[in-house]
């Protein structure tokens, strides 16, 4: 009787975990660049009763007995269908449209990797998106941009800082993540230039908040590509990614999570019970 009681808080935790996992999705339902995430349950271990025999010749063989203690979390995963564009009106605001990650980095040096494309030129021409991250690629230090970036040029990026800021006008990103203006001569001129990064193992990124992932230990060296090439997606200006989470699909597991939860309250009720009758044989 001990086993199914402590088999019945197991299986408290484990659904209590997976509806966390839940509420945090449909809270994000409406979260820009959000990616859904799905727990999943394993057994823990058995109780050995009677290990299996082999036949002989007088006699057949048998079969194991065991007894399970319950359930754990197996992994909590994220998901990461590409979602649909939902158009803002902000020419700064970049989808990507296929697979692929900007780099940006935070005030505390760290890089980390996003899909929220919501992208911002502050006071000194710095290209940062809405958390004050600045966002790595190519800039016009070194004169105006001529020619599609190689990949050495790409993987040497660093924080876009647009020299001579002030002196430009109506500036535009790119498909292929050129960023264009017009100076003072009114001749329009390549500015800058936003990589898309490639990530080998994009489940192994790890959440880091505020719409950041940082590469884990399994997700392999990013790679920068000039977006629409290296399996990236091309930028699509003027919108945002939409969150993926399935409201429908949501609120199903969110019922069959509660009535897991609830079966398994109702295996501590009965085993209590049977204890007391146990108890109770001494009257």
């Amino acid at each position: 009787m001990m086993k199914a009681l402590y088999s019945g808080v197991s299986g408290m935790r484990t659904h209590q975990t997976k509806m966390d996992v839940i509420g945090n999705n449909i809270a994000n339902v409406n979260t820009y660049g959000f990616k859904t995430q799905r727990a999943t349950f394993r057994d823990i271990y058995y109780q050995t009763l009677r290990n299996p025999g082999s036949p002989d010749t007088d006699r057949g063989g048998t079969n194991a007995s065991q007894v399970g203690y319950g359930a754990q979390i197996g992994s909590v995963d994220i998901i990461h269908t590409i979602s649909g564009y939902s158009p803002t009106g902000k020419l700064t605001d970049v989808y990507i449209n296929g697979e692929g990650y900007l780099r940006v980095i935070n005030s505390s040096g760290d890089i980390l990797y996003t899909r929220l494309g919501a992208l911002n030129f502050d006071s000194a021409g710095n290209l940062v998106d809405v958390n004050g991250s600045r966002v790595v690629g190519l800039d016009n230090e070194g004169g105006h941009i001529t020619a599609t970036p190689t990949a050495t040029q790409l993987e040497a990026a660093k924080p876009i800082q647009i020299n001579e800021y002030d002196k430009y006008r109506n500036i535009t990103i790119n498909s292929d993540g050129s960023i264009t203006a017009v100076y003072t001569d009114d001749k329009i001129y390549t500015i800058g230039w936003i990589p898309v990064y490639n990530i080998p193992n994009q489940d192994s990124l790890i959440l880091e908040g505020n719409s950041y992932y940082s590469v884990g230990n399994n997700a392999g060296t990013p790679i920068a590509n000039v977006p629409g090439a290296g399996g990236t997606g091309p930028l699509v200006t003027g919108g945002l990614e939409m969150s993926n989470v399935d409201l429908a699909n949501e609120f199903s597991e969110m019922i069959v999570t509660q009535r897991g939860f609830q079966a398994n309250t109702k295996i501590i009720s009965v085993v209590d019970q049977m204890l007391e009758e146990l108890v109770n044989l001494k009257r």
